[in-house]
């Protein structure tokens, strides 16, 4: 079955992106519905996912998942094969503490550090309670993998606990907060991961700037740009079909020495983004 899950934008909603990767990286088809926060659109789309008062929302044939930790817990136990939570005991159980923590602590480093994908800024040195929060999350990854093994996630392979703290690699990247180099080096894993610069991808293209998350700081280049982007452009295409929805192209992008086709400006617009994040367009080359 695809699921049909409702997000906010994705840009700016933290928990949107744990609720997406919930399925995404775990290779689960998904229906994804956005609206953009603070218009009328969203409580638009949460009045067709009830009794959701926020998002993430997953709908399942028995009713929706209105949490991202709920989201976590259902989706593992339809499919335990997926791997959502580590196999050993004593691995998981600190996998689902840790998801917890972030789910419902680690206050001061959300309220001062917004996630923004758009931009990056120059923050100054955080806070004494930033700091705490990065000194318990830094404690917490090092933890992690030290019941993982070799690799980059913190159990040795992408789980949920690497999608509940995707968000906060992001704000460590955004906003250049100083970490020791083994969790940098975990934060450069979260940022060049495929699902994530997908996601990424689309936040800089499904929307208008929010400017409610301007901060007064000096911007600065986001760290993790792709090498190789796209630009839209004119046709003929080389290709007569879009490599997601397979209907007939209507908007262009150069890309590789060639002009490549898509069925609406989203598709050419996330694709231009980052066009080696997508294995459809990948194929396509």
């Amino acid at each position: 079955m695809t699921y049909e899950l409702a997000v906010g934008d994705r840009a700016y909603s933290s928990w949107s992106l744990r609720g997406w990767l919930l399925l995404e990286a775990f290779g689960l088809p998904v229906h994804t519905r956005r609206a953009q926060m603070r218009t009328p659109a969203f409580p638009a789309l949460l009045e067709e996912f009830p009794p959701a008062c926020t998002v993430p929302a997953l709908r399942m044939p028995e009713g929706v998942a209105t949490d991202s930790l709920a989201i976590a817990e259902e989706l593992a136990q339809r499919h335990p094969e997926a791997g959502h939570w580590p196999d050993d005991p004593a691995a998981r159980v600190l996998a689902r503490s840790i998801v917890a923590e972030m789910h419902s602590g680690h206050a001061a480093l959300r309220t001062a550090c917004p996630m923004n994908l758009r931009t990056a800024w120059r923050m100054p040195a955080p806070t004494e309670a930033v700091a705490a929060d990065l000194d318990r999350i830094v404690s917490l990854w090092r933890r992690a993998r030290g019941m993982g093994g070799e690799g980059p996630w913190l159990f040795g392979r992408f789980c949920a606990a690497d999608a509940f703290h995707a968000p906060v690699a992001a704000r460590i990247a955004g906003y250049g907060l100083p970490v020791p180099d083994d969790a940098a080096a975990y934060v450069e894993a979260q940022m060049t991961a495929e699902p994530f610069r997908r996601w990424r991808a689309m936040g800089l293209v499904d929307g208008p700037d929010q400017e409610v998350y301007a901060m007064d700081l000096e911007r600065a280049p986001w760290p993790f740009e792709p090498a190789r982007t796209g630009r839209p452009s004119e046709g003929p295409p080389a290709n007569a079909r879009c490599p997601y929805s397979g209907e007939a192209v209507t908007h262009f992008m150069a890309f590789d020495g060639r002009v490549w086709g898509f069925c609406n400006a989203f598709c050419r617009d996330k694709t231009a983004a980052d066009p080696l994040a997508w294995p459809e367009f990948r194929a396509l080359l």
